[in-house]
């Protein structure tokens, strides 16, 4: 008899549903399906593919309410930031493939040679909870594009929104081009050390790396996201108004679960009083409660375990000498309130490490050099933002992170989302993105 996988709403912890554990010998057996699938979906051609892509999100459609409850009832997040998730993911999707078809089209090497991109295999594709559509969405359709068939094993905290999304979506897809795998680490392990041919991933920095260790013995390409501890700094001439807003809006954006949040504020001692009032203000116009109570910004943590890492870092923060301007030390599950701390030091846990939660954590400093040297020293680099005026682009410039903000969110709709340093290995996203589901060939005529 096969393991159950039971999701749970986290606000009220109430059984909403359940998928069976895939047993090791089934994700083997899919990714051999996988592979006898892989001709005829590359003979189809980018054109064709192309147009299935759009069928199959399309038809979707027709589901998006259905698709942003499970969002909201799995891992926590407000009906509207659920929907919002759930329409990026059906209009993205076409949108991705057709920049994807683009970006894999033959192009010129020169006098009599050309580059093609060429499909690399079966992919297999680990996304995560905390967007479970949109950051599988951003995995599942360039390596489609690619020509890749894929096997997907979402996070274990949204199975039941994987698994409605993935069979609306194979409706219209040819059998066993995109087919899906349920499981915790033993299920994902066993898929990174099946015969697939590229692995891409979104997750943390420790899995991350045992991925790319079991990876290494076939030489598997990786793409992989690796989350952050980002920072901001806030430079002495910055609109004071803008930074404090955009500091709490990203600090506390999907209950602080997003790769990308804030984490560290460094601002300059001469603006700092005023700029912590501000964000002190800020924060307690935010309202905390489960995904469907009106005005909700902040619903519960996915989880007891996540909530407990967030608790002891601000515990650890209090006990150091940090003050708190807003929120309590001791919330109690499913929930961590709006918190805003100041006087973050460098031997803090929640400097050093990725927080994931709805913290503000502030410090000051005197010197740009200083602001620099605390934002870079961290293993990771996915975003960093600055906000000021006059240093702001020589800051910037300073700051070890693969996207960089100024006086605005890192990152481009247009660009690649990259990290630096150990928040990534290879990146997705725009047409250089794209190219790395492929494998490239020079053809000489």
């Amino acid at each position: 008899m096969q393991d159950i996988l039971i999701s749970y709403d986290p606000a009220t912890e109430e059984n909403i549903g359940e998928v069976t554990v895939s047993s090791l010998e089934e994700i083997q057996k899919k990714v051999g399906l996988a592979k006898e699938a892989a001709p005829g979906w590359q003979e189809l051609g980018p054109d064709q593919r192309l147009a299935l892509v759009e069928k199959a999100w399309s038809e979707a459609e027709s589901r998006a309410r259905d698709l942003a409850e499970l969002i909201s009832r799995e891992m926590g997040k407000d009906i509207r930031r659920a929907s919002g998730e759930v329409n990026g993911t059906l209009y993205g999707g076409p949108y991705i493939a057709k920049q994807a078809r683009d970006a894999l089209q033959p192009k010129s090497a020169g006098n009599r040679a050309r580059i093609e991109y060429r499909p690399l295999g079966v992919a297999a594709v680990i996304s995560p909870w905390n967007y479970p559509l949109a950051m599988a969405n951003n995995l599942i359709v360039p390596a489609l594009m690619a020509g890749n068939p894929v096997v997907f094993k979402p996070s274990e905290e949204t199975p039941l929104v994987a698994d409605l999304f993935v069979d609306l979506l194979n409706r219209f897809l040819p059998e066993h081009v995109l087919q899906i795998v349920h499981g915790k680490g033993e299920q994902g392990r066993s898929l990174v050390e099946s015969p697939v041919n590229i692995i891409a991933f979104t997750g943390s920095r420790s899995a991350g790396k045992d991925i790319m260790a079991r990876a290494a013995g076939g030489i598997k390409r990786l793409v992989m996201e690796l989350g952050g501890n980002d920072p901001m700094i806030v430079l002495a001439d910055a609109d004071i108004e803008s930074a404090a807003r955009f500091a709490v809006g990203n600090s506390f954006e999907n209950a602080g679960q997003m790769c990308t949040s804030t984490e560290r504020i460094y601002v300059d001692e001469r603006i700092a009083e005023k700029f912590e009032a501000r964000v002190t203000t800020i924060a307690a116009m935010y309202k905390t409660g489960p995904w469907d109570r009106p005005g909700v910004n902040i619903g519960p943590i996915v989880n007891k375990k996540q909530h407990a890492l967030i608790l002891s870092h601000i515990q650890d923060a209090q006990t150091r000498g940090a003050r708190i301007l807003f929120g309590t030390v001791d919330p109690k599950p499913p929930y961590i309130h709006p918190t805003v701390i100041a006087d973050m030091t460098p031997d803090m846990i929640m400097e050093q490490e990725e927080t994931f939660g709805p913290v503000a954590a502030i410090s000051r400093f005197s010197t740009n050099d200083e602001a620099v040297g605390r934002a870079n020293n961290s293993p990771y680099g996915l975003g960093a933002v600055v906000f000021g005026k006059k240093q702001a682009q020589a800051v910037a410039d300073r700051l070890d992170a693969g996207m960089i903000g100024i006086n605005q969110g890192a990152g481009s709709s247009n660009g690649p989302w990259v990290g630096a340093k150990e928040s990534g290995f290879g990146f997705h996203g725009s047409h250089d993105g794209h190219r790395q589901f492929a494998q490239v060939r020079v053809v000489g005529y």
